[in-house]
């Protein structure tokens, strides 16, 4: 505690122009860190241009340290007296893209631990901010959570200017706008807020902007840190805020009127207001032919029906409803069950853990070796189940339908888990009209839903053919020719004509 507090005194000061007394001022302030740098830099030529440069290592691209920094100061031929040296620097000597001045001791820290290096010279009572950023990141590519068939490879990184480029590429517009903020008390994350300007509806910029400013927390590592502390109904299952690691997407949200936000050190992106039919789109909807991308939608829209319904209505009719099943197949049934020692719930609640244990397994191992254990372990779990008689072959068959069509929807897992378990339980316990009243539950709670105070069921609040162009159906896009009229300031997406 005494340490925390002497460097929160340190970082209330300004520097005093006494080079000795500076050095020593970062140096205390970064005590028991080896990685810090001091180069001392003199000009034979100029008495005055007694400087000390300080960085990180590692942190710092030393090759522009070295031929834009030390080498233009050392060899100057530049001549100034001290009240214009610092003019000189900035505007004739160092060569680097960005040099700022400032006397505050945060700002020098702040800037250093972001990479950049500070000059100190001797007599000045500003130091000197110099961009050097050079810390290894990781090359743009695909983002293997969100693969398409076609259209851009491209993804974001854990850098934030990187994934800022990304996005200007994407929408070459004056209005794209980039503002940024430092959080975490204790990381000083940097954050930016994205939005296009003639777009987005400013009281949406301005209450994404207020909800960030409130957070307070020590540390912001990921997206997911502000994802849980600005979200609406922060204990629903159901996401109100949209994450994607596609520039595409992003740029897609942003052309509607939504504004993004970026992590530095994360490379999932939040876009925001978040609709609940956004879970069933996916980014090559709009790459591929729309008679397609529509059968698409509709097989998610009806796997998401079956993965949380179908082990409760199987529970329900085998339990209380026999009379509504087929003769035929209720014998076969009975059959398949004889010698199986547990009752059907617990029969379903054994293979869908062991079904997650295995999905979990496989997510957590390397790519080649976890997709082997599913498949093996799934076959060969399943069938020695059968023949051992702890579980009956047509709960087999129900629990595997009911996981393939929850990879589906992959958006919703955590969501699909939750809601697939209260349905079974209510369906053991009233039949079919534990399932319906459970249905019912959710149905309620997903039209009292607002996100940033937008519906969550967005565009199903209202059927009319105007905003049912892009909701189940994707219409070709002559025909989509306004954004959705609960977002955008601007409607108008392309002009009233023909297809040419």
């Amino acid at each position: 505690m005494q340490s925390k507090n002497n460097s929160d005194n340190l970082l209330q000061k300004q520097i005093t122009g006494n080079l000795q007394k500076d050095i020593a001022l970062l140096q205390t302030l970064f005590t028991n860190d080896d990685t810090l740098r001091i180069r001392r830099i003199c000009n034979t030529a100029n008495p005055a241009l007694n400087c000390a440069l300080l960085f990180f290592d590692g942190m710092i691209n030393m090759q522009v340290v070295n031929e834009f920094i030390v080498k233009p100061i050392s060899q100057s031929p530049y001549r100034a007296d001290k009240d214009h040296i610092e003019e000189l620097l900035k505007t004739k000597i160092i060569q680097t893209e960005q040099v700022e001045t400032t006397a505050e001791i945060q700002k020098i820290s702040q800037a250093m631990l972001y990479g950049d290096s500070i000059l100190f010279v001797d007599g000045l009572k500003n130091a000197f901010i110099i961009s050097s950023k050079g810390w290894e990141k990781r090359s743009v590519m695909e983002p293997p959570s969100e693969q398409v068939f076609r259209g851009p490879r491209e993804g974001f990184t854990e850098a934030i200017m990187t994934n800022t480029s990304l996005l200007r590429r994407k929408v070459q517009n004056p209005d794209l706008k980039f503002k940024f903020l430092n959080l975490g008390t204790e990381t000083h994350t940097k954050v930016c807020i994205s939005y296009i300007e003639n777009l987005a509806k400013p009281e949406l910029i301005d209450e994404v902007e207020d909800r960030l400013r409130a957070i307070q927390l020590d540390s912001i590592l990921d997206s997911n840190y502000i994802q849980e502390m600005i979200k609406d109904a922060p204990h629903s299952p159901f996401k109100t805020i949209y994450n994607s690691e596609r520039p595409d997407t992003v740029a897609a949200n942003l052309l509607e009127g939504r504004v993004a936000i970026m992590v530095d050190g994360s490379p999932s992106a939040l876009t925001m207001p978040a609709f609940f039919i956004e879970n069933f789109q996916a980014s090559d909807d709009y790459y591929i032919n729309y008679y397609f991308s529509t059968i698409s939608r509709i097989l998610r829209l009806i796997g998401f029906f079956i993965t949380i319904s179908a082990p409760a209505i199987y529970l329900a009719l085998v339990t209380y409803h026999q009379e509504v099943i087929p003769t035929q197949l209720l014998l076969s049934l009975a059959a398949a069950r004889q010698g199986v020692p547990f009752p059907t719930i617990i029969e379903e609640l054994l293979l869908l853990i062991a079904f997650e244990v295995l999905r979990e397994a496989g997510t957590r191992m390397p790519n080649n070796i976890g997709q082997a254990l599913s498949i093996v372990g799934a076959v060969v779990l399943g069938q020695a189940a059968v023949e051992a008689r702890f579980v009956s072959a047509p709960i087999v068959i129900i629990i595997s339908i009911t996981g393939i069509t929850s990879l589906m929807i992959p958006r919703m897992q955590g969501f699909i888990v939750f809601t697939r378990l209260s349905l079974i339980i209510l369906a053991s316990i009233i039949g079919i009209y534990g399932y319906l009243f459970g249905m019912s539950l959710i149905l309620l709670h997903l039209v009292s839903i607002r996100s940033f105070g937008y519906y969550y069921v967005g565009g199903f609040a209202s059927f009319t053919a105007e905003r049912q162009k892009d909701i189940v159906v994707r219409a070709p896009w002559w025909k989509m020719r306004n954004r959705p009229d609960y977002l955008a300031q601007v409607r108008q997406r392309q002009p009233e004509r023909s297809r040419p």
